[in-house]
């Protein structure tokens, strides 16, 4: 399992929602750029870049996650926005090793189907999901699918992952729903990547045992909850994440 730290962005800044509600934002830092490159030398191999704006439908921050993109010297997955052929192809042109695709996935599942075949191991589905109900259009709203036999209907595709993420536990450092991650984690035919309360250590251990292919920080880390030295050193991935295939798709091997 590796841990990576989420870069978020919104109106240009660097900022930590607290349960997906943009009026509830908890940090926010000036110079997400800055931001990335210092969770490069802390020695984190991954991160996890995500245009809030673009989510949210309320404008976008294309130029500083190209910069990032563009002067990453590591692994990128990269999401916010994603619903079209274009974009989706600008942000993989640029060197983002993944997207992460939400709402034009659920909406437009033939789209999705057609993306992931055009870019076999490098196109995530990001599930939101609030008690056990997906959500979309950047977490506002939600859908009649449950996560886990919405999961079913993915086994066919070649994907990067699953990005499963409790937006109800988001940013509040309360720990993450164990049984619900579990659950998630064995209905996936994909390496799955958990997000949303991690806290402590205990977290990640629990999550690593279940066979989490990896995790996305966020609160925990920028307000150092999280120690990211030693968080890095145990699950940074080093120069090259374990278990990378760049470029090509994966399967989770159960335990």
């Amino acid at each position: 399992m590796i841990a990576i730290p989420a870069v978020d962005l919104r109106g240009g800044r660097c900022v930590q929602l607290v349960g997906g509600r943009p009026e509830d934002e908890r940090v926010s830092l000036p110079d997400p750029v800055g931001v990335a490159a210092r969770w490069r030398e802390a020695g984190f191999s991954s991160l996890h870049v995500v245009d809030l704006d673009a989510a949210l439908g309320s404008g976008d921050n294309t130029e500083i996650v190209r910069t990032i993109v563009s002067e990453a010297e590591v692994e990128l997955q990269v999401g916010g926005g994603i619903r079209s052929d274009a974009r989706a192809e600008e942000l993989l042109d640029a060197g983002a090793d993944r997207i992460v695709v939400g709402t034009k996935a659920l909406d437009d599942p033939e789209w999705f189907a057609a993306l992931a075949a055009r870019w076999p191991g490098r196109v995530m589905i990001a599930l939101d999901t609030r008690d056990g109900t997906v959500l979309r259009k950047g977490w506002t709203e939600a859908t009649a699918l449950q996560v886990e036999s919405y999961l079913q209907t993915l086994d066919a595709l070649p994907l990067a992952g699953v990005l499963s993420t409790d937006v109800g536990r988001e940013g509040r450092l309360a720990g993450i729903d164990r049984d619900g991650c579990a659950r998630v984690i064995e209905a996936s035919s994909w390496p799955v990547c958990i997000s949303g309360g991690i806290t402590d250590l205990d977290d990640l251990i629990l999550l690593e045992d279940a066979g989490a292919a990896s995790v996305v920080l966020g609160m925990a880390l920028y307000t150092e909850a999280l120690d990211p030295r030693e968080v890095a050193l145990r699950w940074g991935g080093g120069p090259t994440p374990p278990g990378a295939n760049k470029h090509t798709s994966a399967t989770r091997t159960s335990s």
